[in-house]
Formats: structure tokens, C-alpha cells, sequence
């Protein structure tokens, strides 16, 4: 993992076109655009291919052909780039749903469904799937994925769909932002396998669950058979990518 040593220090304002890190004067990149590009292209691809725990810092400063020092002016850690990596996707993700709850043509059960089902699309959750660590083992990016539910998705997205559903009469809820939440923590957290070793028997009871809970709001079968199917397939990819202890040392 390696670099942890070396400190990026900033000029705090009127910055020259120089960095300090271990003490050396670095010339600023005249394309840090591309030099971003480059970093999060090549982590994302090893942490696609590898995983984030066996993916090192070191490994994605050889595939770039970048200097450490290059690196350390754009991020300060491994788990730095992860995060950049993250919210590269999550924008992209955000685009597509964001195309779901504003099309006019559905009423709000339509949307939600549509929404839920986006949200499975394998090749997009085939790289989350594959690059994250189990969140019960790292309380950072539980605690981020928490606060994306609570500050973007839930009232982004979900809180919109369920507000029209009351007003087209296709959800009944009189409580549409608690009801957001609620179905966003239960299935990113509970239900989703990367929070925790979970095999597929688990998968498809909680899901089962999951659907009888909120079927009195009138969103029924929001999981789908396909959907339960794509969950179960995914907890074994992330079993298979968990790194044994020898690995994690």
C-alpha cells in the first residue's frame, strides 16, 4: 500500500506553480486534467481486475508509469483515488437515473421499478461489485455510502419518484421522505452483498422480506425475480474477490 510517508504540503494561497512533497520542488503539470484522467483510469482497472485490498498504490504508480511524486500531486492516498474512482461512477450512474425520474411517459410505481432495475445493470455494478472491500470491514466508506443514501440518493432521487406516485395514485405513503430512506437503507445495506459475506439463500430471503415490507405502500415486487438472481450472482463475486488473511498482510 505503501506510500503513506510521503506529504503532500500545499501553498495555502497565491500558490506558485510548484508543489512540495518530501520536501522537493515539483513543476506543475501543464494537463493535471489528463494526469487525473490517467490515475483514475488505471485504479479503476486494477481495482476492477484486483480488488481495492489487493490492489497497492504502488501497483497503479507502475501501470500509470507515473512518479510517486506525480501521484501525490493529485491525491494523498490509495483510499483517495478510490473515493475519486467512486464518484467518477457515481456521476455516470446519476445521469442514468436521473433520465428515469424525469421521464414524463411513467407514473411513479413505473419509475421506481425502472430505477431499481437500472441500478442492477451488470456491467456498471460488476465493477462496484468487484472493486469494493466489505463495508463492515472499513467504517469510512460504510459511513460514506450511508451519507450518499441519506444527502443524495434518498432525496435526489427516490423522494421525487414517491412524491409523484402519492400525486398520480400509483404509491400510497404519506411519509414520502422517510419511506425513501427507509427502502434506500434497507437495500443498500441490508440487502446488498458487498456490506457483508452473505450467500445466496440469505440474499433471496432478505429480498423475499424486503418486498412484503414495502408491498403495503402499494410498490410491490420491486425485486424482481431477474433482480434477486443479478444480487445472488453478485455476493459470489464479492466472496471470490475478498483476499485471504495472508493476502491482507
Amino acid at each position: 500500500m505503501g506510500l503513506d510517508g510521503g506529504r503532500l504540503v500545499w501553498y495555502s494561497c497565491n500558490r506558485p506553480a510548484v508543489c512540495l512533497w518530501e520536501g522537493k520542488c515539483l513543476a506543475r503539470n501543464k494537463y493535471p486534467e489528463e494526469t487525473v484522467q490517467k490515475i483514475l483510469d488505471t485504479a479503476e482497472r486494477l481495482f476492477i481486475e484486483e480488488g481495492y485490498d489487493r490492489a497497492s498504490l504502488q501497483d497503479i504508480i507502475q501501470a500509470t508509469g507515473l512518479s510517486k511524486g506525480a501521484i501525490y500531486h493529485h491525491f494523498t492516498s490509495k483510499e483517495d483515488i478510490f473515493y475519486s474512482v467512486c464518484d467518477r461512477i457515481g456521476r455516470r450512474n446519476a445521469e442514468i437515473l436521473a433520465k428515469i425520474r424525469d421521464d414524463d411517459r411513467l407514473n411513479g410505481l413505473d419509475k421506481l421499478r425502472n430505477m431499481f432495475k437500472a441500478s442492477m445493470h451488470p456491467e456498471r455494478q460488476a465493477k462496484m461489485f468487484c472493486m469494493m472491500p466489505y463495508l463492515l470491514d472499513n467504517a469510512k466508506f460504510l459511513a460514506a455510502e450511508m451519507q450518499s443514501i441519506f444527502a443524495e440518493v434518498a432525496p435526489d432521487f427516490v423522494e421525487p419518484i414517491l412524491r409523484q406516485g402519492m400525486a398520480d395514485g400509483s404509491i400510497c405513503t404519506d411519509c414520502p421522505k422517510e419511506l425513501a430512506e427507509a427502502m434506500m437503507l434497507l437495500s443498500d445495506i441490508w440487502i446488498n452483498p458487498i456490506v457483508r459475506p452473505s450467500s445466496p439463500e440469505e440474499i433471496r430471503a432478505r429480498c423475499a422480506l424486503y418486498n412484503q415490507l414495502f408491498s403495503g405502500f402499494g410498490v410491490s415486487g420491486l425485486i424482481d425475480q431477474e433482480m434477486v438472481e443479478t444480487l445472488t450472482h453478485y455476493a459470489e463475486m464479492a466472496r471470490s474477490q475478498t483476499p485471504s488473511p495472508q493476502e491482507k498482510q
